[in-house]
């Protein structure tokens, strides 16, 4: 059972705002303005036809530095039989012209200057100054209207330059004051009010207590507005009281267009969003069937309602743009915040500029692992996106609501529809994209195991303009990649206990009949990640089967995991003696983010983890972290800047800096075939 009041199709929703809009009179452009033509102008939208007010050019140009005639006199000229045409005197055959200057009205041709011998009144070759010449010679006819830009080539006086609804660009604005124009009218910028909400919410920049959570989502959602050619206003943070919200939106409401209110619009006993709506106006829905995204809330406040609760100050002092203002109560998750404006605000805000809304390119791709979807909802799921070979392949990036960098990381999302319960690896789906086919295409897409390392190639290589995105999924999983063609290269650093190498003998298990090249980018240390202090004194091993000790593991199929199994079985311990063998994290990071949270004591990990969150650091073994790539991928112009950056001395000192790396065998290729 839903906790919200009704959790509604998506369809539904949206065709509930915008009835309730409709009936408001706001489904419309909501004004115009007049602005200078000046750079300001770009991004906004016209509310009106552009109609050209001059033609351009508004006479015949020369469009060549050279000589205006008339074609007529150049017949017959040819290099045996040269014309020679007089410049001086009341009847000229013939007149210099810079390039754009005016005809002459009795001419119709323009001969480019290098194409003229320039003679003097005596009939010699004058060379002192081409310009004036008292007569020119020409062995070459000319065609009428040679070398002219003729009255109106590029824009005819009353032609339509652009029409209602366009977004104006750079040369739009040349094309504009080409056509006689000194101002524009464009659509008034919507103006939309950010209303964060919570008391547990502290300002960017705040010194951050245990249980304080950071207000940067009316950040985003202002940016958001923005790049719709929205107006925003970021408000302060209003705690978690119901009459103060209510004044907080009473007095946004007086002089905006939009009111988002942000977070408090789930079902708690301190989520006020809804209550607020249907104290100040009308609820028109709660509850979405989206994910992420189930909590939104959509409703219209009313003018007479507001202004009879007399909730901030007289009512003579609420100028309301209308006497409806419609609100969404957007979720406090920072990704289903963002999903919210995107689905509800954007057509909103197209329709009050009068453009079209924002329609994303699409391509289709396969899904790289099998993705389970909620039947009963819209289902928008995060993917980054690459070419591999001929295959162009959409990776699901993790799926909480409140994973900021998964919005940072996406290359597009895929949207399953309600009633489909998933997809398995390897099907074709439709991906909107937020980045260009250029950019997919010039993408380095590497899935295996987690190592901060690879966060420093994709630095060094973006510098060199190529993008490198990251997966991570495991060793084992990176092989498997491999072997089913979605990606370029694979991190592994897989121990095998029989010969004590790493990685050569799972190539042949997991990678069987494919050319590869397995290239050593580090040697690295794995060790226990514990708080400072060492508290539980967790120092080999063994210790892991002490009592009182919590561990945090990684996933099935990590090289540490491997590793951890291949040392407990050596010892004799059952993982049933170990506290947390069955909690798993997928990066080192997440290990030390759970150790320095507290949820565990210990995990095995890499020292740059540890440092990165200011925890200490047991050093246990030593490792081998190779790339494994097939050849087809390795020998090509794609990947050319990795194989280069693996002996670049800058990138080699800087992985040198970090804790617990050893580079001296890097770019050391292990296997070639």
């Amino acid at each position: 059972m839903s906790v919200y009041l009704h959790d509604i199709p998506l369809i539904e929703a949206q065709t509930r705002l915008e009835q309730a809009l409709r009936e408001a009179d706001l489904w419309r452009l909501l004004g115009v303005e007049e602005i200078p033509l000046d750079e300001n102008a770009l991004g906004r939208v016209l509310s009106g036809p552009v109609w050209a007010v001059n033609s351009s050019p508004h006479y015949h140009a020369s469009a060549m530095d050279g000589f205006a005639l008339r074609a007529e006199s150049s017949t017959g000229a040819m290099p045996s039989t040269p014309v020679t045409l007089l410049l001086a005197g009341a009847a000229p055959q013939a007149a210099y012209v810079d390039t754009g200057d005016a005809l002459p009205d009795w001419a119709n041709a323009v001969i480019p200057i290098e194409n003229v011998e320039p003679l003097d009144s005596a009939g010699n070759v004058q060379l002192q100054d081409v310009r004036k010449p008292a007569y020119i010679r020409i062995r070459a006819a000319v065609a009428p209207w040679s070398h002219v830009r003729p009255l109106g080539e590029d824009i005819v006086a009353t032609q339509l330059v652009l029409p209602a609804g366009h977004l104006l660009r750079p040369a739009d604005l040349g094309a504009i004051a080409a056509s006689g124009h000194v101002t524009v009218k464009v659509a008034r910028r919507p103006r939309v009010a950010i209303l964060p909400t919570g008391t547990e919410l502290v300002p960017i920049g705040a010194e951050l207590k245990r249980g304080d959570i950071l207000e940067y989502n009316s950040l985003v959602l202002a940016a958001q507005i923005k790049a719709m050619g929205g107006q925003p206003t970021r408000y302060p943070i209003t705690p978690d009281n119901f009459d103060e919200i209510c004044a907080r939106v009473s007095e946004a409401a007086q002089t905006h267009d939009l009111v988002l209110l942000n977070a408090g619009s789930s079902a708690g006993a301190e989520d006020f969003s809804s209550s607020v709506v249907e104290k100040l106006g009308t609820l028109l829905v709660h509850g979405v069937a989206v994910r992420p995204g189930h909590p939104v809330i959509l409703g219209m406040l009313d003018k007479a309602k507001v202004e009879s609760g007399n909730l901030a100050g007289e009512s003579s002092a609420f100028h309301f743009p209308s006497a409806k203002v419609p609100i969404v109560g957007v979720p406090g998750y920072p990704v289903s915040a963002a999903l919210t404006v995107e689905i509800f605000v954007e057509p909103l805000m197209a329709a009050w500029q009068g453009r079209p809304p924002l329609v994303l390119p699409e391509l289709s791709a396969q899904i790289t692992r099998k993705t389970t979807s909620p039947g009963g909802d819209d289902d928008y799921i995060r993917v980054v996106v690459g070419k591999v070979g001929a295959r162009t392949l959409a990776a699901p990036l993790a799926r909480g609501a409140g994973t900021i960098t998964s919005l940072v990381r996406a290359d597009g999302l895929v949207v399953l529809p309600r009633g489909v319960q998933g997809v398995e690896a390897g099907e074709p789906v439709r991906v909107r994209l937020y980045r260009s086919q250029a950019e997919i295409e010039n993408t380095i897409f590497c899935i295996g195991s987690h190592d901060v390392i690879l966060d420093l190639i994709a630095q060094f290589l973006a510098a060199q303009g190529r993008r490198f995105v990251s997966a991570n999924v495991g060793s084992q999983g990176g092989l498997v990649a491999l072997r089913r063609g979605e990606a370029h290269l694979a991190g592994t650093h897989l121990l095998d206990p029989q010969t004590g190498e790493y990685n050569l003998s799972y190539l042949k298990q997991y990678v069987p009949g494919i050319a590869l090249r397995l290239v050593t980018l580090v040697g690295r240390e794995q060790g226990f990640i514990v708080r400072r202090g060492n508290p539980r004194g967790v120092a080999s091993i063994a210790d892991l089967a002490k009592g009182g000790v919590s561990f945090i593991n990684r996933q099935r199929g990590a090289g540490t995991r491997v590793l951890l199994d291949f040392h407990l079985e050596k010892l004799g311990i059952a993982t049933e003696q170990i506290s947390g063998y069955a909690d798993e994290e997928y990066t080192h990071l997440g290990v030390a983010a759970a150790v320095a949270s507290g949820r565990a004591d210990c995990g095995l990990g890499i020292a740059a983890a540890a440092r990165a969150l200011d925890l200490a650091f047991v050093p246990l073994f030593q490792e081998r972290y190779d790339l494994a790539m097939p050849l087809e991928y390795a020998n090509s112009p794609l990947m050319a800047p990795l194989m280069e950056l693996l002996h670049n001395p800058a990138f080699r000192q800087a992985v040198s800096e970090m804790p617990g790396y050893n580079v001296a065998e890097m770019g050391r290729i292990v296997l070639e075939g």
